[in-house]
């Protein structure tokens, strides 16, 4: 018999502890101003725990590649304070990669807000499509 999985996995518990604790070293330790409102929306690491990818947005997204470069000058800076509070063996090198994911959600909202708003400003539409099937309870009458 097989055993049941575990909630959460060693790596799922190690990449949100990377996450909680990159984000506070941002907000706290890092004095680069070419670092402005950034958000770290996820993590991932390696089974071997060797890489991370840091995935993050930013507010101001003409400040993007701005601060990318920032977030990779300060890796080894951040590497170092993850390694004095995490307690494994080895501590990953990150690579931050820029998460479009919530831009894109903002673009999808924006479509169906868009066709809603279509719909409702043509009422006769939504009527005729519902008009090509017949209604089956008349039938049975």
């Amino acid at each position: 018999m097989a055993k049941a999985k575990k909630g959460f996995s060693r790596a799922d518990r190690i990449s949100e502890q990377i996450q909680r604790e990159l984000a506070e070293l941002i907000r706290k330790g890092l004095k680069d101003p070419r670092v402005g409102w950034v958000t770290i929306t996820a993590v991932e690491v390696t089974r071997d725990y060797s890489h991370a990818k840091v995935f993050y947005t930013v507010m101001d997204d003409s400040k993007r590649e701005i601060t990318q470069e920032a977030l990779e000058s300060a890796a080894g800076y951040l590497r170092n304070g993850i390694g004095k509070v995490l307690q494994i063996f080895t501590t990953p090198q990150l690579h931050f990669v820029y998460d479009d994911s919530i831009a894109r959600g903002v673009y999808m909202s924006r479509l169906i807000d868009d066709v809603v708003a279509g719909s409702a400003a043509n009422p006769d539409a939504d009527a005729a499509a519902g008009d090509d099937e017949p209604d089956e309870g008349a039938d049975k009458a």
